[in-house]
């Protein structure tokens, strides 16, 4: 369709769009210059005619200063309607009090663009369009030259910059890899983007299975310690994220469903189709009140949301997501609902990842930077980046099954071995102890695939008593029930399966670190009694078992 028969000129200076809508059939979409080309030449006319009320009488309507640069002058306005059928550069108008910038992405067909400014995404997304029968198609595109789209998008208003013309251009389309683009402060002209996407091949599953896996969840939103290396001593992360029985690429495309284009989720306080996870590292002192994670915090120049601090009422350290203006500076004072703290001297950028939650190699996640997952849900090919960007390896946590049981009936005794037998020397006991204390120490550091809870057995002078611990660190069992009087010297080991088997299979967990060598028996005197059953077996990098054989004893 011809210009002038989209778009009308009323006597009062209102230039309007009148054509068909967006996706329609005859939709019509302008090139800046274009229009300013029309204008002009209805303003060398004699007379105006029609619904184009301009001629040589009236005002010069457009001052072009480039081929995508055109200035309106007073009356002569365009509305947000006619501003979506223009692209290819910027149009200026009330005396610069108003601005509609240009934005051209460079990008593959199909792609679905969306823009966050000033804290928010901009509801009406007309340059992604659909046309009738047709598949999505970006506005104004030319596959020849590699764009996508072309548009306009308004950045000042009333004499102010909204949001110091920042614009942040996403893609989240779920199946597809996520990417995001910054415009830092819109120029006039065409401002680019240069988003992209591929399919996912680790984020194969539908949309409709992945919103039914509502037992993934965050334990904690905020400050949460972690051993994810298995160290003994916990890192900190901003998460606490629970896989449940999902796998680790089912956890990931979860991640990805909950911040998808679309998504109606809460993350940290903000919806999921903005949060982009940790932008700023800030250092703060001279804490009051109390701050709650999450929560928006503002300060002169800007606002962002509050992930974790490393404690809420004396804090030293904060993480958040950037939301609005610039980031704060040395002694701005940053303010939450109920608490204020000062920027002390140094706010580090975060490099952030899309999606936040890190990639997938589909059997294993990399972790973003202070992305936490509790320790239970990692494998040895797992990775993350704690708060100090330190990259964290989880432990091989290998398993050692002893099937082949009967409930209620067998005792099972899996304890280390030597030459054949069960090593009943394993550790001794460091001091004399003298019975019912909470703790064992003993005079060798315990080895490090030790269960972290589990069973010992101390030599109590006439035989082994079964103690039972809650933790372990160093040459110290804690959280002990049933240890007996023992002496300097005197024998330990552990008993790494030691019950009345409560299934047909007993099982524990550990630390791979080298083969462990196993003694195992399992012993049946009751209704069913069978032959003593002894072995050895191995705990190796990918576990271990053994079956019990079960010759009657009747």
């Amino acid at each position: 369709m011809a210009i002038g028969t989209d778009f009308s000129v009323a006597a009062n200076g209102d230039i309007r769009y009148e054509g068909a809508a967006h996706g329609a059939t005859g939709a019509g979409y302008y090139t800046v210059i274009e229009f300013h080309r029309w204008l002009q030449n209805l303003a060398d006319d004699a007379s105006a005619s029609g619904d184009d009320l301009l001629d040589i009488t009236d005002g010069t309507p457009t001052e072009r200063s480039t081929d995508n640069i055109i200035t309106l002058y007073s009356p002569y306005n365009i509305d947000a309607e006619a501003s979506e059928h223009l692209y290819d550069g910027s149009i200026i108008q009330d005396g610069g009090d108003e601005i509609w910038d240009g934005v051209v992405n460079y990008g593959i067909e199909g792609i679905h663009i969306e823009l966050i400014q000033d804290g928010a995404l901009i509801a009406n997304d007309f340059w992604n369009t659909i046309p009738f029968g047709g598949s999505l198609k970006g506005l104004n595109r030319d596959v020849t030259a590699g764009i996508s789209h072309r548009f306009m998008v308004l950045v000042r208003t009333s004499g102010a910059d909204i949001d110091g013309r920042r614009l942040l251009g996403i893609n989240r389309e779920f199946g597809y890899t996520y990417g995001e683009f910054p415009i830092a402060g819109s120029n006039r002209g065409n401002n680019v983007l240069a988003l992209t996407h591929a399919s996912d091949l680790n984020n194969a599953t539908i949309e409709a299975t992945v919103s039914g896996w509502t037992t993934i969840a965050n334990l904690k939103e905020g400050y949460s310690a972690i051993d994810v290396d298995g160290n003994g001593s916990n890192e900190y992360y901003y998460s606490k994220w629970n896989k449940d029985t999902y796998t680790i690429n089912q956890f990931y495309e979860r991640m990805k469903w909950l911040t998808r284009r679309g998504s109606i989720s809460t993350v940290y306080g903000l919806s999921g189709e903005i949060f982009r996870g940790i932008t700023h590292e800030i250092v703060v002192d001279a804490p009051t009140g109390t701050f709650v994670e999450p929560e928006e915090v503002t300060w002169a120049t800007g606002s962002g949301q509050l992930l974790a601090i490393d404690s809420v009422t004396a804090g030293t350290k904060m993480w958040i997501q950037l939301l609005t203006g610039v980031p704060p500076v040395n002694d701005q004072v940053i303010s939450g609902a109920a608490a204020t703290a000062t920027v002390n001297v140094t706010v580090t950028e975060r490099t952030l990842s899309k999606p936040f939650a890190g990639a997938s190699t589909g059997s294993a996640i990399i972790g973003s930077y202070g992305f936490g997952i509790e320790a239970s849900d990692l494998s040895a090919s797992d990775k993350l980046f704690d708060l100090t960007n330190t990259l964290k390896v989880p432990p091989n946590n290998v398993t050692f099954t002893v099937y082949g049981l009967v409930s209620g009936e067998d005792r099972v005794l899996v304890g280390p071995e030597a030459g054949g037998v069960l090593d009943e020397d394993q550790l001794t006991v460091d001091g004399s102890h003298t019975g019912g204390q909470a703790t064992l120490t003993v005079n060798e550091d315990i080895p490090g695939d030790t269960p972290s809870t589990g069973t010992v057995r101390v030599w109590n002078g006439d035989t082994f008593s079964r103690v039972t611990y809650t933790s372990r660190a160093g040459k110290v069992f804690s959280g002990c029930t049933g240890l007996p009087a023992c002496s300097e010297g005197d024998s330990v080991f552990i008993s790494y399966i030691d019950k009345l088997a409560d299934a047909t299979s007993a099982s524990f967990t550990g630390v791979y670190q080298s083969n462990r060598s196993l003694f195992i028996r399992v012993r049946d005197g009751a209704a069913t009694p069978i032959k003593t059953f002894e072995t050895t077996g191995t705990l190796g990098s990918s576990g271990g078992s053994s079956t019990a054989i079960r010759t009657s004893d009747a």
